[in-house]
């Protein structure tokens, strides 16, 4: 992705051609200040131009944040209902022209790489985001009181001002599903920071958002982290910091907001554990479900399983079940019907995987690497990795101790649960995690010695992730919580009115 100053306009109304994205800044596009702008290109086919999108200097970083905090006054001043009733507004405005979506979807697929199904999939849920958190109205405009001499008090809370969000390539939408609606239900104003590996369909649906909504409630800079974000940090107007990314970018997120004394919601890496007990029931339908929490979006989730260990009975039998799930999918173009996984977002990220997997197979451990394969030529050109499963490694090699953030899967034996917990709490991490099992005493009680901010039973992952309940990780993979109600206050300070007992009547 090289960085250049804007030529004369390319065309934008073909589905496949080039499009170029503006920044949004108080109520309208505009370029960036001096013009730049950085291309994108496909990677199922790393020569293919996408698109160009601006890349925001220094100054438009100063703009943004002053458009949203001078907007802040107005936006706070509404009442939820009033709030709640412009989200369902953009709720049904994100999905309302079936051809714009169809028309995202395919761009967000091919600068992205994800299959076609899973672009739609974002671009509707995002909807359903805003829905949700509109509907905590009612919720978040009951205060507590505390009654009884020597006072009475009222418990309320209040919106922090500016809120910036950042937002990363594997699931931008989706992520900003989980920030952005809580923001806006909470009171503030924001400025979202997309990343720059997938700008171009987040930026088109977060200026349809932006339109719809008073100038400067959401403005959008796209760009390089490393040109505009610290700037965007450590502005002095922003009043809180929501960041999804890597451990390293988020250990330097809390350093720059820590110098204004920011505070910030880290959403950072994860390596999630599943423990598959003796009793699982372990038909096609599970093998499915273990796939896609191991493999949708090419393993690129946060949330995705990463870990897999299981009762040494039913060890051969999951290795052979899921082997044969994995052998059935089809790797290729994600704009392809018949495709069922694509390609790795970027170069960077398929060397992290396919250099963990040959770790593995230098260290002896069996790797199966799986799926078909229809146009070998395309394969060898684009960033792909077919589906992988590494049997039995040892639990020092990368593969199980860090996060592949890619299509490969290690498989583990466990003898007794007291082993599986152990084994599934040795990590830095903490996201989420899986029991299998059909008792569900025993799925509840091993998932309560779980470290882990989420755990899912029987499923994993994006499939299996309720949106209602707050979402974050314990330990290196983060801190506070995004989603459900829990996810709106965290853009929200408490705020204590206390008088002597009896004096408000």
């Amino acid at each position: 992705m090289s960085v250049s100053h804007r030529t004369p306009p390319v065309e934008t109304d073909g589905i496949d051609k080039a499009v170029v994205t503006d920044l949004w800044i108080d109520g309208s596009a505009r370029e960036a200040s001096d013009g730049a702008t950085y291309s994108i290109h496909n990677p199922a086919r790393p020569t293919e131009l996408v698109g160009h999108a601006a890349s925001a200097t220094v100054d438009d970083v100063d703009a943004a944040v002053r458009a949203a905090h001078a907007a802040y006054r107005g936006w706070s001043a509404l009442s939820y209902a009033e709030r709640a009733e412009r989200l369902n507004r953009i709720a049904e405005a994100l999905v309302a022209d079936e051809e714009d979506v169809a028309r995202r979807s395919r761009l967000f697929c091919r600068e992205h790489g994800k299959i076609l199904k899973e672009t739609l999939l974002e671009i509707t849920r995002l909807g359903d985001r805003f829905r949700q958190s509109a509907a905590y109205a009612e919720r978040l405009a009951s205060d507590e009181r505390v009654s009884g001499p020597p006072f009475d008090t009222i418990v309320t809370r209040q919106p922090r001002g500016v809120a910036a969000l950042v937002v990363p390539w594997n699931w931008p939408l989706s992520i900003l599903g989980a920030k952005l609606p809580q923001a806006l239900m909470a009171g503030n104003t924001v400025v979202v920071k997309p990343s720059r590996n997938s700008a171009l369909a987040p930026a088109q649906t977060l200026h349809r958002i932006a339109a719809l909504l008073p100038p400067g409630v959401v403005n959008v800079l796209t760009g390089s982290a490393s040109a505009i974000g610290d700037a965007l940090i450590a502005h002095p107007l922003v009043r809180y910091v929501n960041f999804t990314g890597s451990v390293d970018v988020g250990r330097h997120v809390m350093k720059v907001a820590a110098d204004n004394l920011t505070p910030v919601t880290l959403e950072l890496g994860g390596n999630d554990a599943a423990i598959v007990c003796a009793d699982a029931k372990l038909d096609e339908a599970a093998f499915l479900r273990m796939y896609l929490g191991a493999f949708m979006s090419s393993g690129q989730v946060c949330m995705a399983l990463k870990r897999l260990y299981v009762h040494a009975s039913r060890h051969d039998e999951v290795v052979d079940g899921l082997t044969a799930t994995c052998e059935r999918m089809i790797v290729g173009d994600g704009l392809l019907e018949e495709t069922d996984m694509g390609p790795l977002n970027n170069a960077k990220q398929l060397k992290v995987v396919t250099d963990m997997i040959e770790q593995a197979r230098a260290a002896g451990c069996e790797v199966r690497e799986c799926g078909q394969v229809p146009d070998e030529a395309l394969y060898a050109d684009g960033y792909f990795q077919k589906p992988t499963l590494v049997h039995r490694p040892d639990p020092a090699l990368d593969i199980v101790r860090e996060e592949q953030f890619g299509p490969a899967l290690p498989i583990l034996s466990f003898d007794t649960e007291d082993e599986a917990v152990a084994q599934a709490n040795d990590s830095r991490f903490g996201l989420c995690s899986s029991v299998w099992t059909e008792d569900p005493e025993r799925a509840v009680a091993l998932s309560r010695r779980l470290e882990a901010g989420f755990t899912y039973l029987n499923a994993h992952g994006p499939a299996a992730q309720d949106g209602r309940a707050p979402f974050g990780g314990f330990k290196h993979s983060g801190i506070g919580r995004n989603l459900g109600y829990e996810g709106v206050i965290q853009f929200q300070g408490y705020h204590s009115i206390s008088a002597p007992s009896g004096w408000f009547g």
